[in-house]
């Protein structure tokens, strides 16, 4: 996946084993509210779930029921049941139990990615 089009604060959604998967440009405020981990339900250090600051790369699937969250404001609502992520994908409001799940993914340049096992 080539990411080098994606500009910072935005995001790009490609598919993987029939999932979407998120990939996010973080600006550096981002990635600064990234760094704390108030308010968050599982609480993960930022920096267990990106290998580079600036990129997040997430399965857009709510860890609730299954439904594709939206991209609004800072992170991501889910509308089926009222779930709401942050810009690590870590839940800030439930009922998802869990945050969104990181795929297997590497860099293989600076500007590209690949998902899955290599």
């Amino acid at each position: 996946m080539d990411i080098s089009n994606i500009p910072p604060g935005g995001m790009h959604t490609v598919a993987w084993q029939g999932k979407p998967v998120f990939i996010l440009h973080r600006t550096p405020e981002q990635i600064k509210a990234a760094g704390t981990s108030n308010g968050v339900s599982d609480p993960e250090p930022d920096s267990q779930r990106v290998k580079n600051p600036e990129w997040l790369v997430v399965i857009g699937v709510c860890t609730h029921m299954g439904c594709v969250p939206n991209k609004e404001g800072p992170g991501w609502v889910c509308h089926c049941h009222g779930s709401q992520f942050d810009d690590s994908g870590r839940v800030t409001r439930g009922p998802a139990p869990k945050n969104l799940e990181v795929p297997p993914y590497r860099f293989v340049a600076e500007d590209k990615i690949t998902i899955g096992k290599a």
